[in-house]
């Protein structure tokens, strides 16, 4: 089989679907192909969570921290198109229920201080609270909060909904999806590439690599090594009523996340390490990332706590060396296009934006040249 498209997208997850619904929006014939079936690694794995508020800077066990004020922009830019996906993609599963940035030291709660400050410049609206003001909003919260942030544009998006609802829209306004397509060769001859499957070639002058924990593996296929790592990480849930927790609560300090979804279960996050990334399989649990986010919620919320959760699974993401996003042309490969990292999920609308802009020769609203994939590139032997 071969197919000559406009734009291959590489990676059927939430940003590979958003960014095939945008890019078929703006005119472009899209093929979508998949390494499986979409939406079973990363995106389908996550917690789910819309960052708006800033978060913490390091996960468990991070060497490297964010520079949360530098994404600040984007975090509001992303909100907005969240909010325009909701209105336009039936089924997204997104729930803009608000929610608390918590601290238990002076030292959290002077950050806390300081992110507001950060936020109010950036035009996202946070008030902070002391330990008992955020107790009398939400009683669950316990003694050993001492103040709180709170962002009525936080929230989540269900991740068995959200990426396949994206990729259903794509589809219906003209993409092509291939699922069990993995991507074994990627070629530029005379100004177009040439993207190999066992199935068949689709040649195009453009392709986005937006394949999470295989966008190196896909790059080193054009000859340009990318500086990315895949890891795993580890989400659990708690039983409890329906209605229990109606917001998202996570620790400013620490890698913490909790909120209810829509099936009543207590979704845990936060980036606490699993065990090795696997290629094929999904990396195993720790038991100590476990003991650890169940400390947290005892700490912090102990009405809810349980001795053991009801469901621990894995999930790889990928990461760079400075712990940013990465998104933009790759030197050395005209019309490869990649996005990724840090805030894959929460930023998914926003790298579909910017990439359709990029690939219809426009400048994108938001400057992201500071994430420019030349950090993280080197040329290869091809």
């Amino acid at each position: 089989m071969h197919s000559e498209v406009d734009v291959v997208v590489i990676g059927a997850g939430i940003v590979g679907a958003a960014t095939a619904l945008a890019l078929t929006r703006a005119g472009s014939r899209v093929a979508v192909l998949d390494r499986t079936l979409p939406n079973t690694a990363g995106s389908g794995t996550t917690a789910g969570n819309l960052h708006i508020q800033t978060i913490h800077t390091r996960r468990p066990g991070q060497g490297t921290a964010v520079d949360v004020e530098q994404l600040l922009p984007l975090q509001k830019s992303t909100s907005a198109l969240w909010d325009v996906l909701g209105e336009s993609v039936p089924g997204l599963g997104l729930n803009r229920c608000g929610g608390f940035m918590v601290a238990e030291t002076d030292e959290q709660a002077l950050t806390l201080q300081t992110k507001h400050t950060w936020e109010d410049a950036a035009g996202i609206p946070t008030e902070v609270l002391t330990g008992d003001e955020a107790r009398r909003a939400l009683p669950l919260l316990g003694p050993s909060v001492t103040a709180a942030t709170w962002c009525a544009w936080d929230g989540f998006a269900e991740p068995d909904l959200a990426g396949p609802a994206l990729l259903r829209q794509a589809v219906a306004e003209g993409a092509v999806l291939h699922p069990e397509t993995p991507v074994t060769g990627l070629d530029r001859v005379d100004g177009v590439w040439h993207v190999a499957s066992p199935s068949g070639t689709w040649t195009a002058p453009v392709v986005v690599d937006v394949a999470g924990p295989w966008m190196a593996r896909i790059a080193a296929m054009a000859g340009v090594s990318l500086d990315l790592v895949p890891t795993s990480l580890q989400m659990h849930s708690l039983d409890a009523a329906p209605g229990t927790l109606e917001v998202l609560v996570q620790h400013v300090g620490e890698g913490m996340s909790i909120k209810q979804d829509r099936r009543g279960r207590l979704v845990l996050g936060g980036g606490w390490p699993a065990g090795p990334f696997h290629d094929h399989d999904a990396a195993p649990t720790l038991a100590e990332s476990t003991v650890g986010n169940l400390a947290q919620v005892a700490r912090l919320l102990p009405s809810l706590h349980r001795d053991t959760p009801t469901d621990t699974w894995t999930g790889p993401v990928v990461t760079t060396p400075d712990e940013m996003p990465v998104i933009g042309e790759l030197d050395g490969a005209p019309g490869l296009f990649v996005a990724g990292g840090t805030y894959s999920f929460t930023f998914a609308p926003l790298w579909a934006d910017v990439l359709t802009a990029l690939v219809h020769g426009s400048t994108p609203q938001l400057d992201v040249s500071t994430f420019s994939p030349a950090r993280l590139t080197q040329l290869t032997a091809h």
